[in-house]
């Protein structure tokens, strides 16, 4: 019951965060995810421009099971373009997957995973992939991936609000839904960054970022 109450204190927390993976050097970033299957906040330093480490929290509704772990992002490639960025990193996760006390069995378990994720955008356009394998002894165990593909109706001057429109599908097939479409908008002006949409099943999906 802590480890749900936590989640769900650290999630509804403004997120002060840049929206990537690795920050600048010496940045610190805070985001915090609500989607279909989990509720997530990840807190990490960037010593460098090349990686992060810090705090990675999650609960997982469906299954009734947190994890809480050190996560270390890297960096691989950057392609910086006259009008376009893309980029590839690496995300790796050790810690302590604990559940339900409903549940049967250990409620401990040593867990971690492993993730690629890639984007590519410009002022019109944008899309990323993300693949993660998670392994949570015999609480969880399990393969998913998510991509995303986005368009800006309009292209906005520096301090305007950008909006982009966008389409997210995640595979999960441990979820009940194993394949989920959800459409949702992003807006974006000076510091702030939300994000809000619905799958097709009526879940929602927020998320709130603010960069510094």
């Amino acid at each position: 019951m802590f480890q749900k109450i936590l989640i769900v204190l650290l999630c509804a927390m403004p997120a002060l965060a840049e929206s990537r993976p690795v920050s600048y050097p010496t940045g610190w970033t805070t985001m915090a995810m609500n989607d279909a299957d989990k509720n997530a906040v990840h807190v990490h330093y960037s010593p460098t421009f090349k990686y992060s480490v810090g705090y990675k929290g999650e609960y997982w509704r469906e299954d009734e099971w947190s994890f809480h772990g050190i996560q270390v992002n890297y960096l691989a490639k950057r392609w910086n373009k006259k009008a376009s960025q893309a980029n590839v990193y690496f995300k790796n996760a050790i810690g302590l997957a604990i559940g339900d006390e409903s549940q049967t069995g250990s409620h401990q378990q040593l867990a971690g995973f492993s993730a690629i994720a890639a984007d590519w955008e410009d002022r019109r356009l944008f899309t990323s992939y993300e693949g993660r394998l998670t392994h949570a002894g015999d609480l969880d165990q399990f393969f998913m991936q998510k991509a995303r593909l986005g368009v800006a109706p309009y292209i906005g001057n520096y301090g305007d609000l950008h909006t982009w429109l966008m389409l997210q599908v995640d595979h999960n097939p441990k979820s009940s839904n194993p394949v989920t479409w959800t459409p949702l908008v992003r807006f974006f002006k000076g510091v702030h960054l939300l994000e809000l949409g619905s799958n097709l099943q009526g879940d929602a999906l927020l998320n709130w970022v603010i960069r510094f």
